[in-house]
């Protein structure tokens, strides 16, 4: 029997702070923080759970999937002001422009599930049934062989038999992310309405390795998952592939990649 309920909650508080210059000596910026918490018991349009005799819904409750603590991300374009010197050096040096993009933010959870059902119910899947914390083991470990130089303990989680484990939904942490991206601009004027514009792009230019999160299931089925813990793929592939619209927005948190493009 399945019973579909409106039960889910969700509370999100943010402070949100912007600080924008408007173009001046060449100058533009644009820069926001966000400090937020959101939690709910949902993060999804559909969650499956036991029965409310076996499996309190309310234990549920916890940081959204999508829960940042902190980001900040500034833009900054600088257009070069008409250099002196007469003709020649303004078509050398004239109508340069540069822009940088700075974006970072604290990891995303990672919801740590045991692969088993372990309440034998149908329905409930393995997906959201998690396991027993052990008291007093470190749930990170450095790892050099991982992704981010470290990964989650295997060792400080047990299995339960017969009911929901006491670790917490959403309870660990994935990696934070930076990158700097830098563009520039050169723009040819041939009359009031002919333009011709090239321009080179440098996407992560400090090459700085963006992670995906890692792999929160324990088992597949009644054998461990040997990528338990471990960040198997970099941020960009994890968030979209191929041609979908993620992939197009976040495919930029790669390794560096340059780009040219006319217009």
């Amino acid at each position: 029997m399945i019973v579909e309920r409106n039960a889910a909650t969700s509370d999100y508080h943010a402070l949100q702070v912007q600080f924008r210059r408007r173009f001046a000596r060449g100058l533009q910026a644009l820069a926001s923080y966000t400090w937020a918490h959101s939690l709910d018991n949902a993060s999804d349009n559909a969650t499956i759970n036991g029965s409310v005799l076996r499996v309190d819904p309310s234990t549920n409750r916890g940081p959204s999937d999508f829960d940042v603590r902190h980001a900040f991300n500034t833009a900054i374009t600088y257009s070069l002001l008409k250099p002196p010197g007469g003709a020649f050096v303004e078509a050398l040096l004239g109508n340069w422009s540069l822009d940088t993009i700075f974006t970072t933010r604290t990891a995303t959870p990672v919801n740590v599930t045991t692969g088993v059902n372990v309440l034998g119910l149908s329905g409930f899947a393995s997906t959201t049934s998690r396991p027993d914390l052990v008291t007093g083991v470190p749930l990170y470990v450095d790892d050099s062989t991982a992704g981010g130089g470290s990964r989650i303990n295997r060792n400080a989680f047990v299995i339960p038999t017969g009911r929901q484990g006491t670790l917490s939904r959403n309870a660990l942490r994935g990696f934070s992310i930076y990158q700097l991206d830098l563009g520039v601009r050169r723009l040819f004027k041939f009359d009031e309405r002919i333009n011709l514009q090239f321009k080179a792009e440098v996407f992560n230019i400090l090459n700085h390795p963006n992670f995906g999160d890692p792999n929160g299931r324990l088992n597949i089925g009644a054998t461990p998952d040997p990528t338990f813990g471990r960040s198997t793929v970099m941020l960009g592939r994890s968030l979209g592939a191929g041609t979908s619209g993620a992939a197009k927005v976040y495919g930029r948190l790669a390794p560096g990649q340059i780009r040219g493009a006319v217009r």
